[in-house]
């Protein structure tokens, strides 16, 4: 993989709660970028948005940045288990 861009998979997607799937950069991105201050302070998302930033700077973070966005999600409980 060379560079990262919004319609790179994810290294897997990640089902939400709401129904939403995130399967690509631009879908991580759109979400983190939309989470409150409240969410942001908090640790696993400081977290995740880091290994994203690295992920864009070395696209093979791209596994562990994922796993960290799926953590996140977990931790507040908003990731669909359903399936699994």
């Amino acid at each position: 993989m060379q560079e990262l861009e919004k319609r790179s998979p994810l290294a897997f997607p990640i089902t939400l709660k709401d129904g939403r799937t995130l399967a690509t950069v631009g879908d991580a991105a759109d979400y983190m970028s939309a989470l409150s201050l409240d969410q942001r302070e908090r640790s696993y998302w400081r977290t995740a948005i880091m290994m994203f930033n690295n992920a864009m700077r070395e696209p093979s973070y791209l596994k562990i940045a994922t796993i960290n966005l799926r953590s996140a999600l977990v931790y507040d409980r908003l990731v669909d288990d359903s399936g699994t």
